[in-house]
């Protein structure tokens, strides 16, 4: 029996000077384990992706003054998180925002226990990070989405399993 897939609406979020808001996550269990991701999360019973992607940017930044901008990218993925296996299919949503300061106090339990904190990062930060970062290559990604502009269709990113 495969596992469930479940559908996530994630958030590449622009302020004013193209950086980009990025999550510190950790495992629960293991918090040495840390990555950067994007902002987002599964969708609830009825609920769009657009209304996924601004309902979790409120939950888990506190910025509820962005304007959502096309679908630009899709992704596989499969981790292991908390226990369990994750089956993923993950829709990122182009947003910008100019509301910079971040609240976290809308965190669910499990977001309190595996998110350590929040970042705006540059390219150019991104470029020469050296920590985990998802979606693998978003350095890469967004330089070529703030050199070209958002793609005419999604753009399908390689599958993660990790």
């Amino acid at each position: 029996m495969s596992a469930e897939i479940r559908r996530a609406a994630r958030l590449v979020l622009l302020d004013p000077d193209d950086r980009v808001l990025l999550m510190h996550g950790f495992e629960p269990d293991d918090p040495s384990r840390t990555w950067w991701f994007t902002p987002g999360g599964g969708l609830e019973d009825g609920e769009t992706l657009e209304e996924a992607a601004l309902r979790e940017l409120a939950e888990e930044t506190g910025i509820t003054t962005a304007a959502l901008g096309p679908v630009i990218w899709r992704r596989r993925c499969s981790f292991p998180f908390d226990g369990r296996r994750w089956e993923q299919d993950e829709w990122y949503f182009l947003a910008r925002t100019a509301q910079t300061a971040t609240d976290t106090s809308g965190h669910t339990w499990l977001e309190r226990r595996s998110v350590s904190g929040l970042r705006w990062w540059t390219s150019a930060e991104l470029s020469s990070a050296r920590e985990t970062v998802y979606p693998t290559g978003l350095a890469d990604l967004l330089r070529r989405l703030l050199d070209e502009g958002p793609p005419r269709t999604p753009v399908v990113l390689a599958p993660e399993r990790a």
